[in-house]
């Protein structure tokens, strides 16, 4: 594994990069761990550990801070640049979380093309040789999903942008309160 720091200095100034969900689509390889990263090179699947996938969302995240756990994450890597993560967890929603249901909880990469593509089946299929036969996510209804279909997903839901404030348990809203579309991919 690739320290966090070695990782990120070496990751270009990407100020003003769109960071999540908006990634090319993707050509994956036959065994699915690597994928053509245009001129930088191509992308490889490694394993991070929550902290450093913590830090990258924490650093180049557009709206959201890192989630509070998760079950696995992992790094797209180009040589030995970081370029992206993907953080997996149990579904937010109650009624999703069946046991055998993950949901990605982010997705963050530098802008690199045909990364949100490449870690959103890589998130896939770890998932499905864990044993769960669904894996979730969403976006924001304003974001094109391009990276999603790319990746074998179909969007089966929207949801309305809601705050998590409750009168019994009051928070404050640090995301987007707007729509919500929800993408799903099951195992085969």
């Amino acid at each position: 594994m690739i320290p966090l720091e070695k990782a990120l200095t070496a990751t270009p100034d990407v100020s003003g990069v769109s960071s999540d969900h908006t990634g090319a689509a993707s050509s994956v390889s036959g065994n699915g761990l690597e994928c053509g990263g245009g001129a930088g090179g191509r992308i490889v699947a490694a394993p991070i550990a929550f902290e450093d996938a913590s830090e990258f969302v924490r650093q180049l995240h557009r709206h959201h801070t890192p989630p509070q756990g998760h079950k696995f994450s992992i790094a797209a890597m180009i040589a030995d640049r970081l370029v992206g993560v993907v953080i997996v967890g149990r579904p937010v929603a109650r009624r999703r979380d069946d046991g055998m249901t993950l949901e990605v909880t982010r997705l963050c990469t530098d802008g690199t093309p045909n990364a949100c593509s490449f870690l959103y089946g890589a998130a896939a299929r770890a998932a499905f040789a864990l044993g769960y036969r669904r894996i979730g996510t969403y976006i924001l209804k304003r974001e094109p999903g391009t990276s999603l279909v790319a990746a074998g997903w179909k969007m089966i839901a929207e949801t309305p942008g809601k705050s998590w404030s409750v009168p019994s348990r009051p928070r404050a809203d640090k995301h987007p309160i707007e729509p919500k579309l929800l993408f799903e991919r099951t195992a085969a």
